[in-house]
């Protein structure tokens, strides 16, 4: 449940975003709705919203949600006050080659990996296997952000739409992918007919 919530900015984002802009009277101000930038300060007093309600129910927030919420203050903060949605075209892309050198110098640095620490209660691997699990992390994260920043820079007129639906495909395959993997190394999961002959 706590994962989804983190959808919740973005999703809301891309429904403003798709609003034809126009102006509305609040408060005396006339004020312009629809498009990149009122979607840009929906997405950061969302992430506010979401993120601070999680840090008042658990009293901490994830590592790569604090780089999220970080992110998306910075990188949308400079679209807002510079008018320039370059800015935000380029949060996505940084935020996963960020990941990707976490989870790459997590191999390095510490006694685990940051995969086996997020999933070691579930699976058991050898070693060797955490690593290249690691890898993949890595790999999908460099990828990611490239495809982000390719689609960003390439095609303006659907970056956004690739931005929440393109990654998500990307990274719902990516873990289908994984899971397919994962499943035979459950800790509890049914030992195999041949291991039982063995």
């Amino acid at each position: 449940m706590k994962q989804l919530l983190d959808f919740i900015p973005l999703i809301l984002f891309f429904i403003v975003y798709k609003i034809e802009p126009r102006s509305i009277e609040l408060l005396g101000q006339s004020l312009t709705f629809g498009g990149i930038f009122s979607a840009t300060a929906v997405l950061i007093a969302s992430s506010l919203l979401v993120y601070g309600a999680l840090f008042i129910r658990y009293r901490k927030l994830d590592k790569g949600q604090w780089l999220t919420l970080i992110g998306c203050l910075a990188f949308g903060g400079l679209t807002l006050a510079l008018h320039d949605e370059t800015f935000l075209k380029w949060k996505a892309p940084i935020v996963n080659w960020l990941f990707a050198s976490a989870f790459a110098l997590s191999a390095f640095i510490g006694d685990k990996p940051i995969v086996q620490r997020m999933l070691g209660h579930l699976v058991e691997l050898p070693a060797a296997l955490w690593l290249r699990l690691n890898m993949a992390w890595v790999l999908f994260f460099l990828i990611s952000g490239a495809a982000n920043l390719f689609v960003a820079f390439t095609f303006d007129s659907i970056w956004v739409d690739f931005k929440v639906f393109g990654s998500l495909a990307m990274t719902l395959v990516f873990l289908l992918g994984q899971g397919v993997f994962l499943a035979r190394h459950m800790k509890g999961a049914p030992v195999s007919l041949e291991k039982n002959k063995e």
